[in-house]
């Protein structure tokens, strides 16, 4: 294809728990092309899930030259890239190789809850949530380093020389593309450090009582950046001028800019930002506090967070364990065969529950069943299972900030199921708002580019960008909001205690 050879560009690289992906926008911020791969997942043991940092890195390299070719533009027209990458994955790697030193650890890996737990037995433990904003979790990227470190005393040595690196998937691209082994960049922005435990969440930088904590070299870590700043150039002379963490890219994409603004990104798991303005506020329900973004040198925008662990997931096994659908898209068909869920509550506590309750023994249940449950019945349970997770994590924002939510902007996959949809406007009781253009992790990571280098001005323009395709508003009483809310929550007090501390 042909294309002006004036017209300037920004490209997006989307790194996820599952593919890769490069997309293409033009100064308008229009989506101009797109590449995608997946890459393996890797289960090695029971709870112990792992990537190939290497393919992964060899798949975003033909990724960028794939888009550009496709697009039929010259290198040189890409002014930034921005990237944007599955948080809390730890990758450790050879300065002097450029070789991984093992699989990357992914985030929903739980190899480190013992390590955990004995952490959580010190009494300096308490400091870790006032220092870095975040609860004494395996889910974050500090217990995978320390597990790693732990295993070779000779791997611990080399950490503590630098010549071991330590990074989440943005500092393991960037280097390698700004060079690798021969003058590769080691960096890392400000949400994905704020992701590890082991940054200070008012410094921005990385804390030596955490580190000391952890366990964790400060040799091997990389420089803490701005979401938006040239970091280094690839071999082609691209700046690469923007890095943050998948979530934190949906909340620019959304331009939610403003204390009290949120979105929420429903996928395998779903997650919800809210932005709180410059100060970090602690959470005292259940949320996590954690970095919005930061656009070169003006202060820092924090939020909070609730991460649901089950929800494009609990479709999923709907469709592939009890067959009920043959496509995740039929069980919005399926759960319009009735009118409500007949009594029947679900709760997928897969793998435990996240916020805001924080139950790692938790395991699912299907309350309220009676003879007259229909497939049509429990499919509808499913989809009200994301909508009362979603109000879970709204009642407990609600309660930590003096901004009430007013809208959701929502994002994500299972967005394209119009009765979820209204399922969470309903239990929200505030209206659901659905962007023309869903891919707003990579349209994040490209408007943090795009500031950096000055194709776009400044964030009030990035506003105009966005343009609304669906929205949804309550249309139950409060009452029955509240009185079906009360009934799930009782399902998910069932889910507790399931596993005893002697049981695997």
């Amino acid at each position: 294809m042909s294309a002006d050879t004036r017209a300037r560009y920004v490209l997006a690289v989307d790194q996820g728990t599952t593919s890769s992906r490069a997309i293409l926008y033009d100064a308008a911020g229009q989506l101009v092309s797109v590449a995608q791969r997946e890459h393996r997942q890797l289960y090695p043991a029971a709870g112990r899930v792992e990537h190939d940092a290497a393919e992964i890195h060899r798949h975003v390299r033909a990724l960028i030259d794939r888009v550009i070719a496709k697009a039929g533009i010259r290198a040189e027209q890409v002014v930034a890239i921005g990237i944007a990458n599955q948080r809390e994955t730890t990758v450790l790697w050879d300065r002097d190789t450029g070789v991984p030193v093992a699989n990357a650890i992914v985030w929903q890996d739980t190899r480190t809850d013992e390590l955990v737990a004995r952490l959580a037995e010190r009494a300096d433990a308490a400091e870790v949530v006032e220092r870095c904003g975040l609860p004494l979790l395996g889910y974050f990227a500090a217990p995978r380093v320390r597990w790693l470190l732990d295993r070779d005393d000779r791997l611990r040595a080399k950490a503590a020389r630098g010549e071991v690196l330590f990074g989440t998937m943005d500092s393991w691209l960037i280097w390698h593309l700004t060079g690798g082994p021969d003058g590769g960049v080691h960096v890392t922005d400000v949400t994905n450090a704020g992701r590890t435990m082991l940054m200070n969440l008012r410094t921005l930088d990385w804390d030596d009582r955490l580190l000391s904590f952890f366990g964790v070299p400060r040799a091997m870590l990389p420089e803490i950046r701005s979401n938006a700043e040239v970091y280094g150039h690839t071999a082609a002379g691209i700046p690469i001028a923007a890095a943050l963490g998948d979530q934190q890219a949906a909340l620019f994409g959304q331009t939610c800019f403003e204390a009290g603004e949120a979105k929420c990104t429903y996928g395998t798991g779903s997650f919800l930002l809210a932005n709180t303005g410059t100060e970090p506020v602690r959470s005292t329900h259940g949320l996590l506090t954690t970095v919005a973004f930061r656009i070169g040198t003006a202060p820092a925008h924090y939020a909070l967070e609730g991460s649901m662990a089950a929800t494009g997931t609990l479709v999923q096994w709907l469709r592939d364990r009890l067959g009920l659908i043959d496509a995740a898209p039929e069980i919005e068909t399926l759960a319009g065969t009735v009118d409500d869920n007949g009594g029947c509550y679900v709760v997928p506590a897969f793998s435990g529950l996240f916020a805001p309750r924080w139950r790692s023994e938790a395991r699912g249940v299907i309350a309220g069943l009676t003879s007259y449950i229909t497939k049509g019945h429990l499919a509808r349970a499913v989809l009200e299972a994301t909508a009362w997770q979603t109000r879970e994590v709204v009642d407990a924002l609600n309660a930590d900030t003096p901004y009430p939510l007013a809208e959701l902007r929502v994002d994500g996959g299972m967005t394209s199921n119009n009765l979820l949809m209204q399922q969470v406007s309903d239990a929200l009781g505030v209206p659901v708002e659905r962007p023309l253009y869903s891919e707003t992790v990579s349209l994040g990571a490209a408007y943090a580019a795009g500031l950096a280098v000055g194709l776009w001005p400044d964030m009030p323009g990035l506003r105009r960008n966005r343009h609304t395709a669906s929205r949804w508003l309550p249309t139950v009483p409060e009452s029955r909001r509240d009185r079906e809310y009360r009934r799930w929550s009782r399902a998910a007090e069932l889910t507790y205690n399931w596993n005893e501390p002697d049981e695997p």
